[in-house]
């Protein structure tokens, strides 16, 4: 299940359950922040209830997460091209990864 939805101003927020069988390791990881680079708005992620926004274009940061399979993560960004950053992330999130993101 996927939520966006967009807050005042230029927020956008979503969230999305982790489907990947062993969590938020390192090529779940590395996908996301790959991805996160081609915007260039602000994203930041978290796991939903965690104190700390983390940013999404940091591979160690976002390993360090520890993001467990089921988790829901929450995405906000900020930008010219926030919208579509969280779609994005979203999405990749949401299919697992797949190996012919682009």
């Amino acid at each position: 299940m996927t939520m966006l939805d967009k807050a005042d101003g230029q927020i956008f927020n979503g969230s999305v359950r982790l489907v990947h069988a062993v969590g938020m390791h390192a090529r779940p990881a590395v996908k996301l922040t790959k991805l996160a680079k081609r915007f260039q708005a602000h994203i930041s992620v978290r796991v939903a209830g965690a104190p700390d926004w983390i940013n999404a274009k940091s591979v160690a940061k976002i390993m360090a997460m520890r993001a467990a399979h089921g988790s829901t993560i929450e995405i906000k960004a900020s930008g010219s091209d926030a919208e579509a950053a969280v779609e994005a992330l979203v999405n990749l999130i949401a299919t697992d990864f797949p190996d012919e993101a682009s």
